[in-house]
């Protein structure tokens, strides 16, 4: 039965945008205002012949996320940015011995696990187990429907924000983040997420299964073979 359907609590609810949770190197999740799900795009060759072209698969690029935090002044999330790029590498420039420089290894260090966690909407998806990472929280944390983890992240751009006599908007802080995959749910083998009931199964019999698929081809007899 669909959710609009059935208001039983057997049936999951449908995920919603404002219930969700970031893990971030440290960064206090109630600070975290917006961020943007893991995108990728997929590149393409063009095989051109006569007046006609054919289009093949490339390669898959993961996009970018932006992350938009609130400076509630304590924490200070002015600093606590900084030190997460001070711990990636970089220190200015104050003698000709400062010869740190930003590395991979460090700035992915600087963040640790990346996490964003998209949680249950009913009491049936609320259960009394503990998210991985509820430790940012302090205690249990509603189970999630949907869990990415960002492989290899690292900050590659900060804006602080701008100040403007006319408005009365809290201040805000956002971050560009860069990783090289995501995986999703169950994907990630090492660190399976705890999930909220009927999570994380998709639509069945999408995909074909090439293996089966091409034994059942191999099974046919050709035309003129021996069919015994």
């Amino acid at each position: 039965m669909a959710f609009w359907s059935d208001s039983t609590t057997n049936v999951p609810a449908p995920k919603r945008n404002f219930r969700w949770l970031l893990f971030l190197g440290g960064v206090p999740a109630w600070i975290c205002k917006k961020v943007t799900k893991p995108a990728y795009s997929v590149t393409e060759v063009v095989h051109e012949y006569l007046n006609h072209k054919f289009y093949y698969p490339g390669r898959l690029e993961w996009q970018t996320i932006d992350v938009t935090l609130v400076d509630p002044v304590s924490p200070d999330a002015v600093v606590t940015v900084n030190n997460i790029v001070k711990n990636s590498g970089y220190t200015p420039a104050e003698s000709q011995f400062d010869t740190l420089t930003l590395n991979k290894a460090d700035a992915v260090s600087a963040l640790g696990k990346v996490r964003i966690q998209q949680l249950g909407t009913t009491r049936a998806q609320q259960g009394a187990g503990i998210a991985q990472g509820a430790e940012n929280l302090g205690g249990s944390s509603p189970l999630p429907v949907e869990e990415w983890i960002l492989y290899n992240a690292w900050v590659k751009d900060v804006k602080y924000g701008e100040l403007d006599y006319t408005s009365d908007d809290l201040t805000e802080i956002t971050l560009t983040l860069r990783y090289d995959f995501a995986k999703l749910n169950e994907d990630n083998a090492q660190t399976p997420p705890i999930l909220a009931q009927g999570a994380g199964v998709g639509v069945q019999g999408i995909g074909a299964d090439i293996s089966s698929e091409k034994q059942s081809q191999d099974a046919v007899p050709t035309i003129g073979g021996d069919a015994a």
